[in-house]
């Protein structure tokens, strides 16, 4: 019999418009321009974040964050002062900008929200573009929680924090649907699968959000199937939302490619950090393909506590888009169009018809933790394998930030279209687990 072959992401029908500029360019070049030293470079997103991590240990404590100007095609740096250091950065092909907040002002800005305004349906972000904290606020803070979070932000200073309003509520997009699947008491829960990986003892595994690991421990890949993967390692909330989970039979084929939908497939290279301004993409199984931007890192979020109605469940260290996503996306891919593996879809608010905001949970940081490597490494690795292994490290450090999840796990009968996977009954389930449970659990 044939070794099962898994699939990144299971279903799901693709949004035209991101699926246009998407496949016809998937893992197309961009010529880089060359210019004269100390003029700005033309340079294609992914060289971009490699050139700002470069600048980032080259600046020191001088770097203020960066941005990728996408209509320009150029790195732009923020620099706290002038110097020598500058003056390298202007010469290796970045446009400079002078600021006033430095990388470690903004940390303490973040640091003051977390001890003083921890409310739920509170987010931060860091946006270079601004160099100021975006702190956002959900339909639900109001009244006495809205005023200490208004007050907050203004003790920061205009010129560091900036505060405004978003629609919706901040939540966590898990749903009973398709995708993965797990049967848990009171109902079914639905993700989606991230990114195939090899697990540090060399086998299969995907990564997903970690509020699917600490909700339901075995995961199938049809409703009505048979367990086919079990969690190893869930950290939600804290410092990430993020799963590795194994398969159950080590011979499954565990491609690192993500299903962009209408029968396209986007080869998976490497694992790289956001670059704010870069251009993204995410596959879910609820609402397929869509794509945005990358608006701020070292963001925060603060949701409603699954287990304390009157406390929260933050989450550090994700990405934060103006990518839409639904219940059932969470876990899904983040990638861009060079086949570079980004972010797990972790929570934000909206759809996708009205639009919404989306944080993701930095793929390079889940690697680190669980020890895991992008691709096929490990056994049963199929012959149709593009690129695996490569954690190319490039760009900012990975999202640094507080973030999020824990909102409602919905129930199996909340089914959001998108098609079932053939299930095949597995055999010999690992057992071994190291979860990191933030106090949540799923309904």
């Amino acid at each position: 019999m044939p070794k099962r072959k898994a699939a990144i992401v299971v279903g799901g029908v693709a949004a035209l418009g991101a699926a246009a500029l998407l496949l016809p360019n998937a893992n197309a070049s961009q010529d880089k321009g060359t210019t004269a030293a100390g003029t700005a470079r033309t340079l294609k997103a992914t060289d971009a974040t490699t050139l700002a991590a470069q600048l980032k240990q080259s600046l020191g404590g001088q770097f203020a964050g960066s941005y990728y100007d996408s209509a320009k095609q150029q790195l732009v740096v923020n620099a706290v002062g002038d110097g020598a250091a500058v003056a390298r950065a202007k010469s290796a092909g970045a446009v400079v900008r002078q600021v006033e907040n430095s990388t470690a002002d903004l940390q303490s800005a973040a640091k003051t929200l977390r001890t003083k305004a921890a409310i739920p349906g509170t987010a931060w972000a860091v946006d270079p573009r601004t160099n100021k904290v975006i702190v956002s606020a959900d339909s639900t803070v109001t009244g006495a929680k809205w005023d200490r979070l208004e007050s907050t932000v203004d003790g920061l200073g205009s010129g560091t924090a900036t505060l405004k309003k978003t629609g919706g509520t901040f939540k966590t997009f898990v749903s009973g649907g398709d995708a993965i699947f797990s049967q848990v008491q009171g109902g079914g829960v639905r993700c989606s699968l991230g990114f195939n990986v090899t697990a540090a003892d060399g086998s299969p595994a995907f990564l997903t959000a970690g509020h699917c690991g600490v909700a339901a421990e075995e995961w199938s890949d049809s409703q009505t199937g048979q367990p086919i993967a079990t969690v190893d390692q869930a950290t939600f909330p804290g410092e990430g939302d993020f799963s590795l989970v194994k398969y159950d039979d080590p011979a499954t084929e565990a491609p690192s490619e993500v299903n962009a939908g209408n029968g396209q497939v986007v080869a998976i290279t490497q694992a790289a950090e956001a670059t704010v301004g870069s251009t993204v993409f995410r596959m879910g199984s609820t609402t397929g393909l869509h794509d945005g931007q990358v608006t701020g890192l070292d963001a925060t979020v603060n949701f409603q506590s699954e287990t304390d109605p009157n406390g929260v469940d933050t989450v550090t260290g994700l990405i934060q888009t103006d990518v839409c996503a639904e219940p059932g996306d969470s876990g899904g891919s983040l990638f861009t169009q060079e086949g570079a593996a980004i972010g797990l879809t972790s929570g934000g608010s909206g759809d996708c018809t009205s639009g919404g905001e989306t944080f993701f949970q930095p793929v390079t940081t889940a690697l680190a933790a669980t020890g895991a490597t992008l691709g096929d490494a490990g056994a049963g690795a199929g012959d149709d394998q593009a690129g695996a292994g490569d954690q190319a490290g490039a760009g900012d450090e990975a999202g640094a930030g507080d973030q999020a999840g824990g909102d409602e796990i919905g129930g199996a009968d909340d089914q959001a279209g998108a098609g079932d996977a053939a299930a095949e009954e597995q055999g010999a389930k690992h057992h071994h687990r190291n979860r990191q449970q933030g106090g949540t659990s799923a309904n």
